[in-house]
């Protein structure tokens, strides 16, 4: 098996979009406690993956990441991108101060942007659509996952306002 498949544009486009990323969540100001970073990190990870490999491997085998068909090391680099995407969710959702019923359209723009990056990286080849899969078969898995990240992120925002007012007693 070799660790790295041909080394081309969807490569250097890859490591350019993990780099930029990254570089964001650096540079952005601290707003979300650790515990919410930590989550936003992790979850962002876990559930793009999840359904990565449940949509684009296995039976369903929908898409392919980068040249080949099986994994390799740039498939790693690729699931990194998810990281700062539920970052960017978190810490976008607390700067703007979502709430109420705006949650629903700040869902749908996520869901929007995630499409957008898929769409960007099938012209770019990072990933590759098979098997009858079409972009907007995303659309509903991207409300769902965006769904959950905001329900999940208000329940511990409550949490934490909970336990700081506790504190103050």
């Amino acid at each position: 098996m070799k660790i790295i498949g041909t080394f081309d544009m969807n490569e250097i486009a890859l490591l350019i979009f993990v780099g930029v990323t990254y570089a964001i969540m650096v540079i952005l100001p601290k707003r979300l406690s650790t515990e919410l970073t930590i989550l936003s990190l992790v979850w962002g990870f876990t559930v793009g993956v999840l359904f990565d490999f449940t949509i684009g491997g296995g039976k369903l085998d929908y898409y392919k990441v980068n040249d080949v068909n099986h994994y390799e090391l740039f498939d790693f680099i690729y699931y990194m991108l998810f990281v700062p995407f539920g970052y960017c969710f978190n810490y976008f959702y607390e700067v703007l101060r979502i709430r109420g019923a705006i949650s629903i359209f700040y869902i749908v723009v996520w869901a929007g942007i995630g499409i957008g990056a898929q769409y960007v990286f099938s012209a770019l080849h990072i990933i590759t659509l098979q098997n009858g899969f079409k972009l907007i078969y995303s659309v509903p898995i991207f409300l769902i996952i965006q769904t959950m990240t905001a329900l999940i992120y208000g329940y511990i925002k409550k949490a934490e306002q909970i336990s700081k007012a506790d504190g103050e007693n």
